[in-house]
């Protein structure tokens, strides 16, 4: 194991965050979340490992790790450095077709919804979010900011919302 490995692992923290796998070149090959960095990335190196994953760790030549306050900050980030970096051996990151975007039509009412491709050119499309859950509660927190229509079809008479006025 490579001196530089061997003493990040002594300084980990058993706290949750994200950790960026680099190789020779400083490029960075793997980026990680983990409730437990200690326990996540000293598995990579004190384990045997087989196959993708042995061919990364034999590449790593240092790691890095940023502290997050919980688990949901952890993965947002890792989400944003995933767009930023695109590593190479982060296969379930590069197909995000399965991956919720908010989606706003672009004419007519303003509407937000949820969608799992962004091929619809009628839409604005924010995300990927890492959880559907998160775009949920950004639909929730931008609703109560700005009360937008819930109503797929507009009903001929006033819906509820309107009479609460949350549209």
């Amino acid at each position: 194991m490579k001196d530089l490995i061997k003493r990040g692992i002594k300084n980990l923290k058993h706290l949750p965050g994200v950790y960026l796998m680099h190789d020779a070149d400083d490029i960075i090959i793997y980026i990680g979340k983990a409730k437990d960095l200690a326990k996540r990335v000293s598995q990579y190196f004190l384990r045997p490992q087989s196959g993708r994953v042995a061919r990364m760790v034999f590449e790593v030549a240092y790691f890095e790790t940023i502290i997050t306050n919980n688990e949901k900050e952890a993965s947002i980030l890792e989400l944003h450095l995933f767009q930023t970096h695109y590593p190479k051996y982060n296969v379930l990151l590069k197909d995000d077709s399965h991956y919720p975007y908010i989606a706003v039509k672009k004419e007519g009412y303003p509407f937000l919804q949820i969608k799992r491709h962004t091929k619809d050119k009628k839409y604005d499309y924010f995300g990927p979010y890492p959880k559907s859950t998160y775009a949920y509660q950004t639909i929730d927190i931008l609703n109560k900011l700005f009360p937008l229509r819930k109503c797929k079809r507009l009903p001929k008479t006033p819906c509820l919302y309107y009479h609460l006025d949350q549209c």
